[in-house]
């Protein structure tokens, strides 16, 4: 893998930093026309993270060196994400009737086979971890901050996936734990999950993906903040967007 390769990302995640603050990416709760044709949201989500496990695999098995304890340790905690990205959440998540556009799910498999190529390279063919890396405090401290990230996640996904009963639409107003502090906690999980990947991995690879996560979703997360107080007058005001306290 070559160092240009990672400054690459680092590049991507300063212009997608620049363009998502101008233009909020039209799906979810920002979908609107003008953005060509559409598919289903539930089989854009499919379609789009899948490559982020199955290229992963394939670049992490056809490198030179795949069978390390640590570096099978960091596939799990990848595929554990990206498993239940691909295969659970969209099944799990309110989107009858909902559609994506194409170009955004395009968009996404290209760049999710990009970081794929990236990150599986390193943990098999860059990365080289002795046995002791298990026991490195990056490595645990990285992992205790992943599984973190990832069950607060998980509950926030779920609290708004109950917002509404079945066959409700329409949108509420969160509330409870995190989202007393912040309107995105799972854009918060997410960020802890990939902060500590990087962590536990010791990687620029890794520190280059997070680095695009943060480009990605914190402006979205401020769009997500601002569409709550136009559409509900009443929403808490001391609430911030995505770090509690702060922004």
């Amino acid at each position: 893998m070559s160092d240009e390769a990672v400054w690459v990302m680092f590049g991507l995640a300063a212009v997608t930093f620049l363009g998502v603050s101008f233009v909020v990416a039209p799906y979810g709760r920002h979908a609107r026309e003008g953005f060509g044709p559409t598919m289903p949201a539930r089989w854009g989500w499919v379609l789009m993270e899948s490559p982020a496990v199955f290229a992963l695999l394939f670049f992490f098995f056809t490198g030179p060196a795949p069978m390390q304890p640590a570096a099978l340790a960091l596939l799990g905690v990848w595929l554990l994400h990206y498993l239940h990205r691909t295969f659970v959440f969209p099944f799990r998540m309110r989107a009858d009737g909902k559609t994506m556009p194409v170009f955004i799910a395009a968009l996404a498999i290209g760049f999710n086979l990009f970081n794929a190529y990236l990150n599986g390279r390193w943990l098999s063919a860059e990365g080289r971890y002795p046995a002791s890396w298990l026991m490195d405090a990056r490595f645990l401290g990285g992992t205790a901050l992943f599984l973190a990230g990832f069950g607060l996640n998980l509950w926030a996904d779920g609290v708004l996936r109950r917002l509404r009963a079945p066959g409700e639409t329409g949108y509420r107003v969160p509330s409870g734990g995190l989202y007393e502090y912040v309107s995105c906690p799972n854009y918060l999980g997410e960020l802890l999950e990939w902060a500590g990947f990087a962590l536990a991995a010791w990687s620029l690879a890794g520190l280059a993906f997070f680095a695009y996560t943060v480009a990605n979703l914190a402006p979205r997360a401020r769009a997500h903040h601002r569409w709550y107080h136009e559409k509900f007058p009443d929403y808490p005001r001391s609430r911030k967007a995505l770090v509690p306290f702060l922004w």
